[in-house]
């Protein structure tokens, strides 16, 4: 099987756990996931099949969308509810004060990882080193947020949709949230809405995947590799270039009729094929038979496309 599957991850799983599952649901073993969830974190994951593995570091690499609920009064050190208390403080803070401090944490920022977390430092887990009681420094991290919207405020809680760069743990922010404020803060709940513009609504938990695979209707949740590139203009190789598609050569832009608003480039069927080459970074390209070979990117020096990731594989 090729392609993605939107699996709505429980709590309790880690990411690892549920590519391990799918691999004896689906009979498969080339999958890889897109981006670690804390067990206790629930949501979106997308899991990727076949040659779509060549996508995982493409989708980590996207803007997320979560809803988390902030508990202020309490820190931990783990900087989720789930972890041990170290210290409680009075929430004495009103609504406009917190509106205002969560509002400042918009925008492009540094922060510094939680130890409770997998990223490495001389080859070990942060999350070992602090079971060993150990902390390190760590070094702070370029990242954005978009916008923190707030859905609901009942002090000490706050439930709100945060929108950020890849490398945010929102674990993190509600802790800098809550020392801003001066009563601590930890995250009581987290759930992904939203990365690389795959959603809640359509994600599937593992139980309803198994059940859809004994059912045999599993192909029907399986979303082609090409899905996540509909952004980008589609070429289509004309039947002569074929052979140089398959051998994953370079194409010239005669070499295919491309699809694009902008400059008009020909007129193919009484159709007219535009594009704009000198905006044209990233085309998809396929086949005459409608098979996704892969994304080129267009070199202006050389005036052609070059293969930048191929998903096709010959028979």
């Amino acid at each position: 099987m090729d392609g993605i599957i939107v699996v709505h991850k429980e709590k309790g799983f880690t990411s690892f756990d549920v590519v391990a599952k799918l691999r004896g649901i689906l009979k498969q073993k080339k999958i890889g996931h897109t981006g670690t969830l804390d067990p206790d974190a629930t949501g979106v994951l997308p899991v990727c099949l076949g040659c779509a593995t060549k996508l995982c570091d493409m989708l980590t690499d996207t803007t997320k969308v979560y809803e988390a609920e902030l508990l202020l009064g309490v820190v931990t050190d783990t900087q989720d509810t789930s972890g041990a208390v170290l210290e409680e403080k009075e929430v004495s803070v009103t609504e406009d004060e917190v509106k205002a401090v969560i509002a400042s944490f918009i925008g492009e920022q540094k922060q510094i990882p939680p130890m409770y977390s997998a990223l490495k430092v001389d080859g070990k887990k942060l999350y070992e080193l602090a079971r060993e009681g150990k902390t390190v420094e760590r070094k702070a991290r370029d990242i954005t947020i978009d916008n923190i919207e707030i859905l609901d405020m009942n002090l000490p809680k706050v439930r709100m949709l945060v929108t950020c760069s890849k490398g945010t743990y929102i674990r993190t922010l509600c802790n800098d949230i809550g020392e801003k404020l001066g009563c601590g803060g930890a995250m009581a709940s987290l759930i992904r809405r939203k990365t690389a513009g795959f959603t809640l609504e359509e994600a599937k938990t593992l139980d309803e995947i198994e059940a859809m695979m004994k059912a045999g209707e599993i192909q029907s949740i399986i979303k082609g590799v090409d899905t996540v590139f509909e952004n980008y203009p589609k070429a289509i190789a004309k039947e002569e270039c074929m052979k140089a598609v398959q051998n994953g050569n370079w194409l010239y832009p005669n070499m295919l009729h491309i699809e694009s608003k902008g400059v008009s480039s020909e007129t193919v069927d009484g159709k007219e094929l535009k594009v704009n080459l000198a905006e044209c970074e990233d085309i998809r390209v396929y086949g005459t038979d409608d098979i996704f070979y892969g994304i080129y990117g267009y070199e202006p020096e050389k005036k052609a496309f070059k293969p930048k990731k191929m998903f096709f594989y010959k028979a």
